[in-house]
């Protein structure tokens, strides 16, 4: 039941799940951008998370695009696919520890370090 008024709200308001997707943005503070030839990796700091997103340099055509995030001894999380604008966001649980990220837009890859320490 809860299902189908979820779906009938969608249809009805006419939203659509890119739209939705294209409103998500990261919280916190821009820590650190690494700017590549397709694009750019932007990684933000919270208090308590790690936020990272992958942008395209020339929106519009579908994409292989990429983003990782992965804090100091814990398992990394990705968002992969073919995206018109950006990949992500993700986000990992990031209090005390470092973290390292990598992004990359059409096969050209970025990553950083440890970071955040």
């Amino acid at each position: 039941m809860v299902v189908a008024v979820a779906v009938l709200t969608l249809v009805n308001s006419g939203a659509h799940p890119a739209q939705a997707r294209a409103a998500a943005t990261c919280t916190g503070r821009l820590a650190k951008t690494v700017t590549f030839s397709t694009g750019e990796l932007r990684i933000y700091k919270g208090r308590h998370y790690a936020c990272a997103m992958t942008l395209a340099k020339k929106p519009g055509k579908r994409r292989s695009m990429r983003v990782s995030l992965q804090p100091r001894g814990g398992r990394a999380v990705v968002d992969a696919g073919w995206f018109t604008r950006y990949a992500g966001p993700i986000t990992v649980h990031a209090l005390n520890r470092c973290v390292r990220a990598s992004g990359s837009v059409s096969g050209v890859t970025r990553s950083t370090g440890w970071i955040l320490c």
